[in-house]
């Protein structure tokens, strides 16, 4: 029988260099979510396993524990790799029990890897939280483009933001983003910069003044900006740095696989630029 909470904030802890931010981000998230935390840990594949070192990951009391048990030079057996998830989960466990606010937090242990994982939660949960550097065969975009969840990546150290660039670009899945950013209290204390990149028309005029305004009725602060700037990519990434935002917020893979292949994708060159938490939403 499964365990897996409906409506969890789902935490993969498969990056030993981002545990700890993935778990902050996590907790960051429950919070305002009101929702449960799902711990999850894939047991990596047999020809994964020797790369993987979990010591240090986590600051909490026993330590030296997890360095014992996960700094090796040798491959290890199954049952070693089980047992290495096993004491990860538990060590997560208690670095969420350790901190002030009485977070619901629950543990998923998956024998499979991290894309058949994600699929797994991905129907139930409110927010998967991933780290920016994956351990799986799989690339981030890759795991993220399958995704029917809204993902938030993480950089560690995690710093809780207090704005948020929202990306709009009045296609269907922004429209569906933005009715999400109206109803989830994940962003309500947060400043949005909605900002849109095109030209200064009639209709991008109006549709950036309709999303501000909804954002505006839906009790959120925000701003707008329309800039004019043919590298989508690049002229968030500074308007984002020189306004000091703490969170990007996209739709994820909304062009074309034909767009993508001849211009590239402003959704991986996100991905490889920003250095904040980064909050994909799925392609309608």
């Amino acid at each position: 029988m499964s365990n897996l909470k409906p409506d969890s904030v789902i935490a993969c802890l498969d990056c030993p260099d981002h545990v700890q931010a993935v778990l902050e981000a996590s907790m960051w998230a429950s919070i305002r979510l009101r929702a449960p935390v799902g711990l999850l840990h894939s047991v990596p594949s047999l020809q994964q396993k020797a790369a993987i070192n979990y010591s240090g990951c986590l600051n909490i009391d026993d330590e030296n524990a997890l360095l014992e048990q996960f700094t090796t030079k040798e491959h290890l057996g199954n049952c070693e790799l089980k047992a290495q998830g096993r004491l990860l989960l538990s060590q997560a466990t208690t670095y969420c029990e350790q901190k002030p606010h009485k977070l619901k937090t629950y543990t998923l242990h998956r024998h499979e890897n991290l894309n058949q994982s994600i699929d797994y939660v991905d129907d139930k949960a409110q927010l998967i939280v991933i780290g920016h550097h994956v351990t799986c065969k799989s690339t981030l975009g890759q795991l993220i483009r399958v995704s029917h969840c809204p993902i938030l990546v993480t950089h560690a150290p995690f710093l809780p933001p207090t704005t948020a660039l929202f990306a709009f670009d009045n296609s269907p899945t922004c429209h569906k983003l933005l009715n999400w950013l109206c109803k989830t209290p994940l962003v309500r204390a947060l400043t949005i910069h909605i900002v849109m990149i095109g030209k200064e028309t009639s209709d991008n005029c109006d549709a950036l003044r309709e999303a501000y305004a909804k954002l505006k009725q839906a009790g959120i602060k925000s701003k707008k900006i329309l800039l004019d700037c043919r590298d989508v990519a690049a002229a968030l990434n500074y308007y984002q740095n020189q306004n000091d935002i703490g969170l990007l917020i996209t739709g994820a893979f909304g062009q074309s696989r034909l767009r993508e292949l001849l211009q590239g994708s402003d959704t991986k060159k996100l991905l490889g630029s920003t250095k904040t938490p980064y909050l994909l939403f799925p392609k309608a």
